[in-house]
This record gives structure tokens, C-alpha cells and sequence, in this order.
């Protein structure tokens, strides 16, 4: 799909947003943490109509921009030495590295622990590690799903979701047509009442596909303190 950036001027301010056209039949946007403004938009929208919407939505798109500013600077660039921390699971672990023949990381006595043959490298560390994040995101967000489909028992959903994950840059999950519903990956540094936060938002696109009123009204209906677990959320991992 092509991603194209373009910008609008408001004010006194120059908003910039990126267009992605998908096979869908409305037009999206979305802030992001690090303040992209980014728009799914069907094919053959014209580039003045977008522009347009744009424009409409600017006063919020500003809201929103500055309620992410409020959580910045951002977590600083990990070293991957000893001594300093890694969230996993919300909570903060001092990270401990130790000479071994073999590769591999524990979570030993609150301290995430990794034997390595080569200490000295950071690079081949932070690889340990976010394949350590990749398992543990596998078992953790079945477990989470599992608590959190009886809460739209009374909902049918139309379909049965499977649950994957990956790296995203721009979002913490997405959910398509059939029932897939994809998390970031980076999510299991989180607490579990953020994840659950984030796959009952998924699931609840399977009702309503669209950030419509409609979706917010089913989301609140099933989670009341949807608001405040995203920006524990926000705030925790921007």
C-alpha cells in the first residue's frame, strides 16, 4: 500500500500527516504517541477531500499532539549493560548480565538475567532480549485474550479472533476482517490491565470496524476505565 506525506497549514500552525490507501470504504485519522497524524483513506479519495477532513479535525489532532508531549522525553536508548532497567509486564527489571557458555534470559529473584558468551555485546544482548519479549508476548496475550472474550459474551461476536503480535512503530494493535487481530509486540512490557486494554479495543472492531461513536459506546459499555488504562498506558511507554 502507498504512504504518502502531505501537509495543511492552521492557524499559525503546519500540521503533517501521512496518507495510506487501503481497500476500505472510510476515511480514518489517528495520532500516534510519537504525534503522527496518520490516515487510512479508501481508494480514489481525492487528495482536497482528505485535506478537507483534515482541517475539520485539526483542533483535535492539536489536542492531541499536546496531551503526548506531556509524557516526553521518552525512555532513554536502552545500553543493554548491568545495572540498568527493562520493563516487563509493567514493572521495572535490573538487568544482569553474566558470562555463560549458553544464551539465555530468566527472570531470577526480580532480576532479568542474562547468561551470554559475549557480555561485552550490547547488540547481541538487546537480541536476547527481544526474543525473550517475543516468547513471553506469545504466552501472556493468549492469557489476557482468554480473560477477556467472556466480558463480550453477550455481544456474538461474528467471528472467533486469533491472536498474533508483532513490531509496530505507530500503534499498539490492529484487527482486520477476518479476525485477526495483531498486537505490538512491545505490549508485554505493559501491565496486564493495559493489554487487556488494548485487545478489547481490537475485539470491539470486530462489532463496530470504525472509530465511531457507535465503537466508543460499545468499548465503554464493556471497559468504563478504558480512558484511564490508555494513558497509563501512553504514559508508561511512549
Amino acid at each position: 500500500m502507498s504512504v504518502t506525506a502531505f501537509s495543511i497549514t492552521y492557524g499559525s500552525h503546519e500540521l503533517t500527516f501521512t496518507v495510506e490507501v487501503r481497500p476500505r470504504r472510510t476515511l480514518s485519522i489517528s495520532v500516534h504517541p510519537d504525534q503522527r497524524v496518520h490516515i487510512l483513506s479508501p481508494p480514489d479519495v481525492p487528495l482536497a477531500q482528505i485535506q478537507a477532513r483534515v482541517t475539520r479535525r485539526a483542533a483535535w489532532i492539536l489536542r492531541q499532539q499536546a496531551y503526548f508531549q506531556q509524557f516526553r522525553p521518552a525512555t532513554p536508548a536502552r545500553r543493554y549493560v548491568s545495572g540498568e532497567t527493562h520493563l516487563y509486564l509493567g514493572r521495572q527489571y535490573r538487568l544482569r548480565l553474566e558470562e555463560a557458555p549458553k544464551s539465555q534470559v530468566k527472570l531470577i529473584r526480580g532480576r532479568l538475567v542474562v547468561h551470554t558468551p559475549r557480555p561485552a555485546d550490547a547488540d547481541h544482548t538487546a537480541q536476547l532480549l527481544r526474543q525473550w519479549y517475543q516468547q513471553r508476548a506469545a504466552e501472556q496475550f493468549q492469557a489476557v485474550l482468554q480473560q477477556c472474550l467472556p466480558l463480550l459474551s453477550e455481544y456474538q461476536l461474528p467471528i472467533l479472533p486469533t491472536l498474533h503480535h508483532r513490531y509496530y512503530q505507530k500503534r499498539w494493535g490492529s484487527c482486520s476482517p477476518t479476525g485477526r487481530i495483531t498486537l505490538n509486540t512491545d505490549l508485554i512490557r505493559a501491565d496486564k490491565s493495559s493489554i487487556a486494554y488494548v485487545i478489547l479495543h481490537e475485539l470491539c472492531h470486530l462489532i463496530e470496524p470504525n472509530h465511531s461513536r457507535r465503537f466508543y459506546r460499545l468499548l465503554t459499555q464493556i471497559l468504563p476505565d478504558w480512558e484511564r488504562r490508555k494513558a497509563k498506558l501512553e504514559k508508561a511507554l511512549v
